[in-house]
């Protein structure tokens, strides 16, 4: 019985030391609408490298932050944080305002289920999915995304039997039930959002096939950064799904050109069609021109 007491009185002693050095290492600032607990810096402020995640949590559960807020919170200079916001405008994530700034609403589209990311812009998907079945029709083996234009493509295919389609997407199994198509899983980590498979299994799954052609969209179209996406592990996931493809094809619609977003994935010159809804301006199509790439809309 002695000894069960001071068993107790040892463990409280350790779950309070704990608790001390966790005070020691976080500080819990306290907003109107939220608490956070920001990682202190041996040097007194926030460190660089993980200022941004936070920063970026605060304005997209708030919607809207200060520079003088986040300058108190941080323990950094107002023009610090003005730099810290003008990458993450830079991204598409927010738009700078007076003294602070705002969550764009396109960015809160990149968080948003795959199941509600299907009725935004759905009638530009299923013309961008028509405009490309009959190059699609004309190839035996397909790696397909997760996104939800490439799904709209791939539901035209259901009558191919010729066709094998290696997908990171869970969908493709509920979208193809009773289909004639070969399907073929990258495995994974399953992301429930985005109903995908990512990681580091997925990625060596990958490696071990060669296809005709990469099915992909985007987030976002920059004639100077490239092709971007808003998850990394998304991005990587693509990225190899390019290295095994003799062609790539982008499914983008008229949204996501002149934008950008967090990770470039591809380049230009690895693009072979670029699919739209509908024309874009003359300088994209003189650029598709130079670049060798197929422009169809």
């Amino acid at each position: 019985k002695c000894w069960k007491t001071w068993k107790k009185v040892f463990e409280f002693h350790k779950i309070n030391d704990r608790i001390k050095e966790s005070h020691r290492t976080f500080k819990k600032y306290v907003t109107n609408k939220n608490i956070y607990y920001i990682k202190k810096s041996t040097r007194g402020g926030c460190p660089v490298k993980n200022r941004l995640e936070h920063i970026r949590e605060q304005v997209k559960n708030e919607k809207k932050v200060t520079v003088s807020e986040l300058s108190k919170i941080y323990k950094v200079t107002e023009e610090t944080i003005r730099r810290d916001l003008e990458k993450l405008e830079k991204e598409g994530f927010l738009t700078r305002t007076f003294g602070g700034a705002v969550l764009n609403s396109a960015s809160q589209k990149e968080h948003i289920h795959f199941y509600k990311r299907t009725s935004i812009n759905q009638k530009e998907k299923a013309k961008i999915a028509q405009l490309f079945k009959e190059v699609l029709d004309q190839k035996r083996t397909i790696a397909a995304d997760a996104s939800t234009t490439v799904m709209e493509a791939i539901r035209l295919l259901k009558a191919n039997r010729n066709i094998t389609v290696l997908s990171s997407s869970t969908e493709i199994f509920r979208e193809m039930t009773g289909s004639e198509i070969h399907i073929l899983s990258t495995g994974g980590v399953f992301n429930e959002d985005s109903l995908s498979l990512q990681g580091n299994l997925a990625k060596e799954n990958i490696r071990r096939y060669h296809v005709d052609l990469a099915l992909l969209s985007c987030k976002g179209l920059d004639m100077d950064k490239g092709i971007m996406d808003s998850s990394e592990r998304e991005a990587d996931v693509k990225t190899e799904m390019v290295k095994q493809a003799l062609e790539v094809a982008l499914l983008a619609d008229h949204t996501k050109f002149e934008r950008t977003a967090f990770v470039q994935f591809l380049d230009w010159d690895k693009v072979t069609y670029l699919v739209t809804d509908e024309r874009p301006s003359d300088q994209w199509v003189e650029f598709c021109k130079e670049k060798g790439i197929t422009l169809i809309y």
